[in-house]
């Protein structure tokens, strides 16, 4: 009896010794792990990981870490026997997590952002119902976490990015919401990343990259402020020479925001040692952009993308785009070989991998000088464009899709040269035109007379023109557009 006692005693004290050895200990040479793998150097980042693993081995966080490489592995590339291969590591990770000491701010932090992550994986390779119950938990332990630990600010940044979003989810996509049961708010949302960036705590600063990721995505795309995602790039000096995840965001905000030229300077100026991870995705942008410059090799690096991407998404694009160019070279042969794989490759997720396989089923090429200045509008080339269409007149064209697009086009140009008035003539026109046509033309014009009218402080006629575009029924690009339009309903109601 008495031996057993001990025995008993022994394994309880073994258990308990065990036990208290998992730790969450976010040290310098962690700290150096994930700044490299923010970064994109990936395999610097493991090598430091499988140190500190050797060196303290309960030490959880390189764990932790692992899993930010399979994100971006994942995420960028898209590949599905990587996938496949990596994907039982989730729930590895996770039981690691529930071994650490549940009085850490860690202890449901890195649980939360493990699944966050694989949300946003799970829907790169269209298991939408996993991915939305990643997110829904992940935003279920934020929140405990941010009433057990409310200065643990690494919480906001993951809840903030998460409650700006929400808000905007636009009809399409109204399952997410309803299956999350949650409601969002821009104006709380940006509040709590901002909070990250400007506090000067220690956990604050180790996170601090990764939370101006996040922000400069929402400025953009939630809060439509491209002006203040400049001004926020230049204050805070995000290096796009050596982190190549800072490149690929501005240079990605540059495609969305008119500026080519600087799109292409932030990409072929950085640092392409070998040392940093192959992304395709760069190629991609690369070839966008300098389709829209009219650059001769635009075709080469669209070529890239397309041979070394093993995903789906924007492959679709990526074709169209790489269509359009032996179009408008004359080359027609090449210009059909890549329009009918269109039919066959990639998915249709986004709205512009829709709207690429729309275009190709369709038949009709588009007007080519109506595409070129797109193009060079797209780019930034305001002037150009402008000198283009102004050669014309509507008469000039032959179908009212044409002539809703001269019209949408003229105003999208005076738009972004800060000739308003000249905007608004040119989008009401696109509206009255063809609010009731499969086009997207009238429903972005609305958009787009609803930003005007915001930085005029009308709200009465920005909100009216926002209500119209979330109206339009049956067109293009209704996802990405009702979204924005319900980020611009919320913006002005204060939320």
């Amino acid at each position: 009896m008495r031996t057993s006692f001990l025995l008993a005693l022994f394994l309880s004290i073994s258990f308990s010794l065990t036990a208290r050895q998992k730790v969450f200990d976010f040290n310098i040479r962690c700290q150096q792990a994930y700044d490299a793998i923010m970064q994109l150097r990936l395999d610097a980042g493991t090598a430091l990981l499988e140190e500190e693993k050797k060196a303290q081995p309960d030490n959880l966080i390189p764990y932790f870490l692992e899993n930010y490489v399979d994100f971006f592995l994942l995420f960028f590339n898209e590949d599905p026997a990587l996938y496949a291969q990596r994907k039982p590591l989730r729930a590895e990770r996770l039981a690691r997590m529930e071994e650490g000491p549940t009085n850490s701010p860690y202890y449901l932090y890195t649980q939360a952002a493990i699944r966050f992550q694989w949300g946003m994986i799970r829907l790169k390779f269209s298991e939408r119902w996993d991915a939305v119950w990643d997110v829904r938990k992940a935003y279920i332990l934020l929140k405990d976490n941010q009433k057990k630990f409310p200065q643990f600010l690494p919480n906001n940044m993951l809840t903030g990015s998460m409650q700006s979003v929400f808000g905007t989810i636009p009809e399409g996509l109204r399952w997410i919401s309803n299956t999350l049961g949650m409601k969002g708010s821009i104006r709380e949302g940006m509040q709590q990343v901002q909070q990250v960036i400007d506090s000067n705590t220690e956990v604050a600063r180790l996170f601090r990259e990764e939370a101006c990721y996040y922000y400069c995505y929402l400025k953009l795309f939630i809060e439509n402020k491209p002006e203040d995602v400049w001004g926020f790039i230049q204050k805070y000096k995000l290096d796009t020479k050596n982190n190549y995840l800072f490149a690929l965001m501005v240079a990605n905000i540059a495609m969305n925001n008119q500026k080519a030229a600087l799109g292409i300077k932030v990409l072929t100026e950085r640092n392409d040692s070998v040392q940093y991870e192959e992304i395709p995705y760069v190629y991609y942008l690369l070839g966008q952009l300098k389709l829209c410059r009219q650059d001769e090799d635009a075709n080469i690096y669209l070529q890239k993308f397309i041979d070394r991407f093993k995903g789906k998404f924007y492959l679709k694009e990526g074709l169209q785009r790489l269509s359009w160019y032996y179009y408008l070279h004359g080359n027609m042969d090449a210009a059909n070989k890549y329009r009918s794989m269109i039919l066959t490759r990639g998915n249709t997720e986004t709205d512009a991998d829709k709207q690429a396989l729309k275009d190709a089923k369709s038949g009709k090429w588009p007007n080519p000088l109506l595409l070129r200045a797109r193009l060079l509008s797209d780019g930034g080339y305001f002037s150009d464009a402008l000198k283009m269409l102004q050669a014309k007149k509507a008469a000039d064209f032959g179908s009212m899709e044409e002539k809703l697009e001269y019209a949408y086009r003229l105003g999208r140009i005076y738009d972004e040269m800060g000739q308003d008035d000249n905007a608004i003539i040119m989008y009401d026109a696109t509206v009255r035109t063809g609010a009731n046509r499969p086009e997207y033309f009238a429903a972005r014009a609305s958009l787009q007379m609803g930003y005007i009218y915001e930085k005029r402080n009308d709200k009465a006629k920005a909100q009216q023109c926002y209500q119209a575009c979330l109206d339009m029924k049956g067109h293009d690009y209704k996802n990405s557009l009702d979204q924005r339009a319900k980020a611009g309903l919320q913006r002005l109601n204060g939320g």
